[in-house]
């Protein structure tokens, strides 16, 4: 029996002959067609003005944080001499009792930076809350940010030390 490879045409000849009316229409619908007119962006928001007592604020903040940091850094040689000389103390002897005492000392010098970056947190939020210049806000919490990582590093490894 032989088989003829021209019937294998005949349904897609048969696909070609079916009547137009069955089908919807390739065309783009007028739904489908841009219409419209472009509209120029809107200007970019600008901020308000940041009230001066907020700048007050910030500064007395920057100042804070300023006064502590310097504080947590003329404690912490101390600290660093207690630490090491309580290097290999049994926990609860004096040698231990000091340095914990110094390792306490700039946990306290570290709070009141905290205590200021708290504050200038709640500063940013008020700002961002009313639409206002975050930008100066911002720069002060980095840097106050740092120098609470730096100080939380000191005192981390200084108790790492003493265990």
């Amino acid at each position: 029996m032989r088989f003829n490879r021209a019937l294998l045409l005949l349904p897609l000849l048969a696909a070609c002959a079916t009547p137009d009316g069955e089908y919807p229409s390739l065309d783009i619908r007028p739904q489908e067609r841009a219409s419209g007119t472009l509209q120029p962006a809107p200007a970019p928001y600008v901020p308000p003005p940041t009230p001066a007592p907020r700048f007050g604020r910030l500064e007395q903040l920057a100042a804070d944080a300023a006064a502590a940091h310097r504080a947590f850094l003329a404690e912490a040689p101390a600290a660093r001499s207690a630490v090491a000389a309580a290097g290999g103390a049994e926990e609860g002897s004096d040698g231990w009792a000091r340095a914990s005492v110094a390792l306490a000392g700039l946990e306290s010098a570290r709070s009141k930076a905290m205590i200021a970056l708290a504050d200038l947190d709640r500063l940013m939020v008020d700002a961002a809350l009313e639409g206002g210049e975050l930008e100066r806000i911002v720069a002060v919490r980095d840097t106050v940010t740092r120098q609470v990582e730096e100080q939380n590093a000191t005192i981390e490894g200084l108790a790492r030390s003493l265990r």
